[in-house]
């Protein structure tokens, strides 16, 4: 059985993230991060039974924190808060993205900040333990006051009156028959315990760690894939000397070119200066440089993922011992600029792509490479359209990416007069990798039939483990077929990494 994962508050890093939201390794809590939860409990405990006048606790939400709440309704509201807020629509969010926004709202209040019960990360405990997966609809998060409707629904799963998602089929079934059925015991929230649910910035999280984990697989997969193309159009490797990223000052150009220039050892194709045919285009020769900048914007965008793994995104928060602030840690704007530029930093890599598998099948730029690399020219019209394709989601990426951080729209009767609007980032992101993913493929199998019909030449180490891989999933093209296959399966199996990890075995990466 795999060893549970600690929860503490303050030790998840990007790696157990995803091992406990995509290998599923089971959590567990710490005794010092329950007796740090008993202790805040305590806390509101005292408030409650002194009637201190705190937001959330004794007093109503956002534009109606002026309101005091009598001490005998204090758990009544904590319920209704749940139920109003639970106001999401759209389609069902994808299941990694659940099992993260439930990871992270767990460590969050394992801090003991939060002032709830340990019977709260109990039942989230409960149902990343248990796999199961809340119903939660897309939309109605505007990433400030935390991501207050999805949450709703994840703790109106927890009373028993939401929904779970039934992964078989990806239908509904009522909450309350699900708890039954696993043998968890319904949440009954007490006071704090709603807007500790909600309040956090857990979805917008997800998407982000989830995205930087992606992002660092898709660069590995277009660099991987470009080594391919650069053998194939006979680049010049003048353009990875380690001395042009050291006069840059580029840690990242550097490390970009080093990469290639690993992939590309050995190769018999490269032009040398002798057989000087002017330079290349930027999509070969400035590797480095485009390469570099999307490596630095990831780097950016897992230095906010880091902090925000273990962040307290709840409001107010109490220290020790009765000392409760009321602050703003549950907007998302870190969130939502590092959503938008690693998306920005995605399309970069898609477009780039793209230019290449243009290239490799022009007829006057592919250095004298059949047409379309097409089987029989005339006849047959190779990867044509393939190219379309990656056209049309290179497209598709240039409107999505358009930031969602730069818009806002006042809510809560102007209280929340200003928000980040992050989950639609967050949103954006995944399409936006998801189409990278396929434009990368269609490079990955373009470039690796144009590496064949330039026999007896042999690419680089890595060049050649990537025509391997290739081929254990994909036949070289004889004659015309339907390339929707292909695309898809060596997409797949860029998402999972198992094409990347074959290409590693032979020529290691950098380590990011």
């Amino acid at each position: 059985m795999t060893a549970a994962e600690p929860i503490d508050g303050r030790s998840l890093t990007l790696d157990r993230f995803l091992a406990i939201v995509r290998d599923r390794a089971p959590v567990d809590l710490t005794p010092a991060a329950r007796r740090a939860v008993a202790s805040s409990r305590r806390a509101v405990e005292r408030a409650v039974r002194e009637r201190t006048p705190i937001y959330g606790i004794t007093t109503g939400f956002g534009g109606l924190s002026h309101h005091v709440i009598p001490s005998d309704r204090a758990r009544e509201l904590q319920l209704s808060l749940i139920r109003s807020h639970a106001a999401g629509a759209g389609p069902a969010l994808p299941e990694e993205i659940v099992r993260g926004l439930t990871l992270l709202r767990l460590n969050s209040l394992a801090a003991g900040h939060s002032g709830v019960r340990e019977e709260v990360l109990d039942r989230l405990s409960d149902v990343l333990n248990h796999g199961l997966v809340p119903w939660i609809p897309a939309q109605g998060s505007v990433g400030a006051s935390g991501d207050l409707a999805p949450l709703a629904h994840l703790a109106l799963a927890l009373l028993g009156e939401g929904a779970f998602v039934v992964p078989a089929t990806g239908t509904r079934e009522n909450a309350a028959d699900t708890l039954a059925r696993e043998r968890i015991p319904r949440l009954e929230p007490v006071e704090k315990e709603g807007v500790s649910l909600l309040n956090g910035t857990a979805l917008m999280g997800s998407y982000l760690a989830l995205g930087v984990a992606d992002a660092r697989s898709l660069l590995d997969a277009a660099l991987i894939a470009a080594a391919l193309s650069f053998d194939a159009l006979k680049g010049q490797p003048t353009s990875l000397d380690e001395r042009l990223g050291a006069i840059r000052n580029s840690p990242d150009h550097r490390a970009v070119a080093r990469s290639l220039a690993a992939l590309l050892d050995g190769s018999e194709l490269a032009v040398t200066p002798e057989e000087w045919s002017g330079q290349d285009p930027y999509t070969l020769r400035c590797l480095p440089q485009v390469f570099g900048a999307v490596r630095l914007a990831i780097g950016f965008a897992e230095s906010v993922a880091a902090g925000e793994l273990n962040a307290v995104t709840d409001n107010p928060v109490v220290f020790e011992p009765d000392d409760w602030v009321n602050g703003g840690n549950f907007h998302g704007q870190p969130l939502a600029f590092a959503l938008d530029a690693l998306g920005i930093a995605v399309q970069y890599v898609a477009s780039f792509s793209e230019r290449r598998i243009a290239r490799l099948i022009h007829p006057g730029l592919n250095r004298g490479l059949p047409a379309f690399l097409a089987p029989d020219p005339g006849v047959s019209s190779g990867f044509m359209v393939s190219q379309y394709l990656a056209a049309a989601l290179v497209n598709e990426n240039e409107t999505l990416v358009h930031p969602a951080s730069t818009a806002s729209l006042s809510t809560s009767a102007d209280q929340e007069d200003f928000v980040s609007m992050g989950p639609w980032a967050g949103a954006k992101l995944g399409k936006i990798l998801e189409n990278a993913r396929h434009v990368v493929a269609i490079e990955w199998m373009v470039a690796g039939q144009a590496l064949e019909l330039r026999r007896p030449k042999h690419g680089g180490r890595g060049s050649e483990a990537a025509l391997a891989a290739l081929r254990k999933r994909v036949t070289a093209w004889t004659q015309d077929r339907s390339a929707a296959d292909d695309i898809a399966a060596i997409a797949a199996a860029i998402g999972d990494r198992r094409i990347l990890d074959e290409v590693r075995s032979v020529v290691p990466g950098d380590g990011r």
